[in-house]
């Protein structure tokens, strides 16, 4: 089963003689083609009458949007739903999906307005209870946030806009349907650019329909995903009702737990019978493995299907055998690098047997340097990926090997969907009301910011944005008297030029602090941005002023608006260790200890969302963390969101008087 089951062709030409010198023999195929399950419906009516007879057996039902191969629809069913309907726009993933699961499985562009209306009208009428999915999230420029921004302040709705943009389709299934839950996961990017403007609209959305919201990052690892993989996982409550987290798996498995029962194969092996062909397989050695083989076939159970990869190419295999978990590309001899190590210094990377895999994606369709076996000298199989991603070993992939591992590396591993289910479905019984949404959270601190005339940071509510730039950089951290006393002159230098006019007293000032380098650097400041005064009037162009601080700059931003209106101007997500100790105090989680790029911001949005009141609640953030959310004795009992702080259930002495 070697080199007589191979179908090679010549490595293309190649004008590099080394290149050329190195070349591989291709290897097609095996093409695996995946007949439809057997109660697979191939008509909406018929699959609203297989809902209709799940529904009278009591079971509950679930639909998944951009389903891929169906990894997340895989553990809905695990966790007790059935998936009556999954749709996606990758024929492959279509296939692969209708093989496994049965219902209406179908190849349709969530682009298309009416599509979206077919398919919010199926789930209404088969009585879907949860709504799964993970809508692709694409950056917006300033100009579509600021008008999409306005519509939603506004009441306003687009409802053929969704061509564009496949999240705002999700966003409408759900307006039509409303089913009683929705998750949601995607890659933490979606919500950690600037103003995590996606998220907080996605939030402020749901919660217009009646929805109560979570939001959080979630290591995979710690569900008994056998690799460091995030996931940002939003759920959706309809009523108001509260949804609880999922306890953690005490399983944490490792990459041996998962694949060391796999036969060894060399790079490029392909068995014979082409997709039918298998490896030997000698059975289960861990809890994993096998729970991983637990619904394969009897006559299947010493067979290993798609436990295939790439061939190694010469010098590769040369690098590989040099490599140990711990080797870095750049570690590697000069002679055997093809790629420039200062920029790849990780190109290739050998798992750690004892470890978890680095996350699978879906690059793993074109390479899998990244994926190199413990101990054997090649990049890993399809089979040993999908293990990865928490795949049992009955689940085949339509297609070439490179459909099967684009398909695997999209995917929501099966195991953090089930684990998310029956959550969803506790929750639900349970039927715990929410006690407070995003918009109540802002409208208490944007009221209080408003009505409050003695801020710790008076620049908070400057007129210009050269008036926040001067305090934040001369007088951040300063005495409260101190600030007060200086603030009253930097207030009446409006712009870069009044305060050129006026250096010898900001150097003098600055003395008197001992703060003179500081005013060296608002002095410079003001002479560039006087010969340039549009910078000041473009957000991004001011973040890149050189000598000038982009968190500084981020304030300016946030407190003074470049346009006419609020909709004009990002509002950036500001990050501060202040702003992250009142989000942890009030939420009850660490997240001023944790990663502060994905947990902490995540906590800043939901407090601020992006309604009217999101830059007022975004500022009154800021001030409750130096005037009353203090390190040390916090001004608890005149802090407005002290009715739903989680510190009151902690140290309820704090809350008296």
């Amino acid at each position: 089963m070697t080199a007589a089951d191979i179908e090679t062709a010549p490595p293309a030409r190649d004008p590099s003689a080394r290149r050329g010198a190195y070349g591989v023999k291709l290897i097609r195929g095996p093409f695996v083609q995946l007949p439809k399950h057997p109660d697979a419906s191939d008509e909406p009516d018929e699959m609203l009458e297989y809902a209709r007879t799940a529904r009278a057996r009591g079971e509950k039902l679930a639909a998944d949007l951009f389903s891929g191969a169906g990894g997340l629809s895989l553990g809905l069913e695990e966790a007790g739903y059935r998936v009556v309907l999954a749709v996606d726009h990758y024929p492959e993933a279509v296939e692969t999906h209708r093989h496994h699961h049965a219902g209406l499985s179908v190849d349709w562009d969530l682009g298309d307005p009416d599509r979206i209306r077919q398919v919010a009208g199926l789930i209404k009428e088969a009585g879907v209870e949860l709504l799964a999915g993970g809508p692709p999230c694409q950056p917006f420029s300033k100009a579509g946030r600021s008008m999409i921004r306005h519509k939603v302040r506004h009441g306003l709705r687009d409802p053929y806009d969704e061509r564009r943009d496949l999240w705002r389709s999700y966003l409408e299934v759900i307006r039509l349907a409303r089913p009683p839950a929705v998750v949601m996961e995607n890659v933490p990017d979606m919500a950690l650019d600037k103003e995590m403007f996606i998220l907080r609209t996605m939030v402020h959305e749901l919660e217009s329909m009646g929805y109560s919201v979570e939001e959080r990052a979630v290591d995979t690892w710690r569900y008994g995903v056998p690799q460091f993989r995030q996931r940002l996982i939003l759920v959706a409550l309809r009523d108001g009702t509260a949804f609880q987290w999922p306890a953690e798996s005490p399983e944490r498995p490792t990459v041996w737990n998962a694949i060391s029962d796999l036969p060894e194969v060399e790079g490029g092996w392909r068995p014979t019978g082409g997709s039918e062909g298998w490896a030997d397989y000698d059975g289960p050695k861990t809890d994993f493995q096998q729970r991983m083989r637990r619904n394969v076939a009897h006559r299947d159970s010493a067979k290993v299907f798609d436990h295939i990869t790439r061939p190694v190419r010469e010098d590769d295999l040369k690098a590989f055998q040099l490599m140990d978990a711990s080797t870095r590309y750049s570690d590697l001899p000069a002679e055997m690098k093809r790629y420039r190590d200062d920029i790849f210094d990780d190109k290739y990377k050998r798992l750690d047997k004892d470890g978890r895999s680095r996350t699978i994606t879906a690059h793993i369709a074109k390479d899998g340097y990244w994926y190199i076996h413990p101990e054997q000298h090649r990049t890993i199989t399809v089979r040993e990926a999908a293990r990865l991603q928490t795949f049992p070993d009955d689940f085949r992939f339509a297609g070439p090997p490179s459909a099967a591992f684009k398909q695997i590396g999209n995917a929501v591993p099966p195991v953090l969907g089930e684990h998310l289910a029956r959550a969803v479905s506790t929750s639900l019984q349970a039927g715990v009301p929410v006690s407070v949404t995003t918009q109540e959270i802002a409208a208490s601190l944007a009221t209080w910011f408003d009505g409050n005339h003695f801020s710790g940071i008076p620049w908070l509510r400057a007129q210009t944005r050269w008036q926040v730039i001067q305090g934040e950089i001369l007088l951040d951290r300063t005495a409260p008297e101190v600030t007060r006393h200086i603030w009253r002159a930097l207030q009446n230098w409006h712009q870069p030029q009044d305060t050129l006019r006026q250096e010898e007293n900001l150097r003098r000032t600055g003395g008197f602090i001992a703060r003179e380098s500081r005013a060296d650097v608002i002095a410079q400041l003001a002479r560039t941005l006087a010969d340039n005064p549009a910078l000041l009037r473009d957000d991004d162009a001011l973040r890149s002023v050189n000598g000038l601080n982009e968190s500084v700059a981020d304030l300016a931003i946030l407190v003074v608006p470049a346009g006419e209106g609020d909709d004009d101007s990002e509002e950036p997500v500001l990050v501060t260790k202040g702003v992250l100790r009142v989000a942890a105090r009030f939420s009850g989680n660490h997240v001023n200890s944790r990663n502060r790029l994905t947990d902490g911001r995540l906590e800043i949005a939901r407090m601020i969302g992006i309604d009217t009141d999101a830059r007022s609640a975004h500022l009154g953030l800021i001030d409750l963390a130096n005037t009353l959310c203090r390190v040390k004795e916090p001004l608890c009992q005149h802090c407005p969101l002290v009715k739903n702080c989680a510190e009151a259930d902690v140290h309820p002495d704090l809350f008296s008087g």
